[in-house]
């Protein structure tokens, strides 16, 4: 867990609760609870399927499509870039989100693949009448560990709870991608080049011949 590397696939593993949610009523859930809940259950039913797993393509589709009615990517993206994003051209900023999206849909992808028999406990939530804004607290449980906080960040959207930030034990991934891609602008030169480098990567990974 401290190490980047482990922290980060935790937390998106974690991000959407590929597993079964454990001990709670969905009857229960607050709407942006089950708006969590929601997307779990899609994903956990069809990636059950190992003949449908094996092309990472198709999987990456699927869960693109599964989370992004519950994802703001597009806050995220602003979020991430922070002060590059009020510098960025047009372009820059479009292309930005769509590498982003799909750098952190391919992530997901792979963790969902790859880890299995974890279970997420919802905490108590505390959310005001009418409020627009809230953190969902989560615990993700996996026997003879100790419990992971991972806790999502989220944004009523046009009538629709999305998520626009997650934190594994009190860390935020949107912290963590702005230093990593504020470093990156300062070694190449520019966030075109970033953005370059991470349309090259994206389409590297997402290649038949790497599925």
């Amino acid at each position: 867990m401290k190490t980047k590397h482990m922290h980060f696939w935790v937390l998106l593993f974690a991000l959407l609760n590929l597993a079964t949610i454990a001990g709670v009523n969905a009857a229960d859930l607050s709407p942006p609870q089950k708006a969590i809940q929601e997307a779990s259950d899609k994903l956990q039913h069809r990636l059950q399927d190992k003949s449908f797993i094996q092309n990472f393509a198709q999987v990456a589709q699927f869960v693109d499509q599964t989370i992004y009615p519950h994802t703001d990517f597009d806050k995220i993206s602003e979020l991430v870039l922070g002060k590059l994003w009020n510098t960025a051209s047009s372009s820059d900023q479009s292309r930005f989100k769509q590498e982003f999206k799909t750098l952190l849909i391919r992530t997901y992808s792979r963790a969902f693949v790859e880890f299995k028999d974890w279970t997420v406990r919802f905490l108590p939530l505390e959310m005001e009448n009418g409020a627009n804004k809230v953190v969902v607290k989560t615990e993700v449980l996996q026997p003879g560990l100790q419990p992971i906080s991972v806790n999502y960040r989220m944004l009523l959207n046009k009538g629709e709870w999305k998520a626009y930030d997650f934190m594994i034990e009190g860390v935020s991934l949107v912290t963590n991608y702005r230093s990593t891609f504020s470093n990156e602008v300062k070694t190449k030169g520019s966030l075109t080049a970033v953005i370059d480098n991470l349309a090259k990567r994206n389409a590297e990974a997402l290649a038949p011949s790497r599925s």
